[in-house]
């Protein structure tokens, strides 16, 4: 697949994640009214220097840049995203890199993780709060936003492990809650998985609509399985199989207590 589905599919900042629509009409709005959302969730401030562990085509890190004036690090395993972001982010103070979070060894006044989670592996949990712990200043937040199940499974469901998201794993609460144990103190957790399924109907409406522009490029067969794919997914939020949570973490406890932003 090539950034050419994802154009027809997504808004124009190519958000790959969740919308926030409690106040939107539109995907676009409901995009751009998450990463405000995250924004005031981490009291940014200007001058201060992020860090978007999966960082996708940099939507998040461009509005950050552009409305709270802080700098971004972005990192990425995909080439095709590594590549069109840095021209997306162009003369911003944004810097995009194609490495594994495992990788990282410098800090950060906060930290976001939109829709990578996911993609870690239960291996992998308390490894990666581990390295979000390292790469957090003390009085730092990490902003953890995550499909979550409501079960605790080492596995996937065969069909979307194979053609859709091969490693993908949805994490339990029980399961985030284990990894952040001795590493992160909980500061709040925002669930609103009924937008996920606003989200998706929305991608599949552009992914219809656009399928004329990009059928050159896939066949009759990919436009079933994507289809399935987006439509099974709202289903499963639909029904609350599947949550969405924004969960805030410190590494020491806020002074005064943290005060929750919705």
């Amino acid at each position: 697949m090539g950034n050419d589905l994802y154009r027809a599919m997504l808004d124009k900042s190519l958000t790959y994640s969740c919308g926030y629509w409690r106040k939107a009409n539109t995907l676009e709005q409901a995009q751009e009214h998450k990463f405000d959302l995250i924004c005031r969730k981490l009291n940014l401030q200007p001058g201060q220097k992020i860090l978007d562990m999966g960082c996708g085509w940099g939507g998040f890190m461009k509005y950050a840049a552009e409305h709270y004036q802080v700098s971004c690090v972005g990192i990425t395993l995909s080439d095709e995203q590594h590549a069109l972001s840095q021209s997306l982010c162009t003369n911003l103070p944004i810097e995009i890199r194609l490495i594994d979070y495992r990788n990282l060894n410098e800090t950060f006044d906060h930290i976001v993780s939109v829709g990578m989670f996911e993609h870690v592996g239960y291996k992998n949990y308390v490894d990666y709060m581990s390295v979000a712990r390292k790469c957090l200043k003390d009085d730092g937040l990490f902003l953890l936003h995550t499909i979550g199940g409501n079960r605790s499974v080492i596995n996937v469901d065969p069909w979307m492990e194979k053609y859709i998201f091969p490693g993908g794993m949805l994490p339990s609460i029980k399961q985030i809650g284990k990894a952040i144990e001795d590493t992160f103190i909980l500061e709040d957790l925002h669930s609103f998985g009924a937008d996920y399924d606003r989200t998706l109907m929305s991608w599949f409406d552009n992914f219809k609509a656009g399928w004329s522009s990009i059928a050159g490029n896939y066949d009759e067969r990919f436009y079933r399985m994507w289809k399935y794919y987006l439509m099974s997914c709202a289903g499963a939020f639909r029904s609350c199989e599947n949550q969405l949570w924004q969960i805030v973490l410190s590494k020491n406890g806020i002074f005064g207590g943290y005060m929750s932003v919705r």
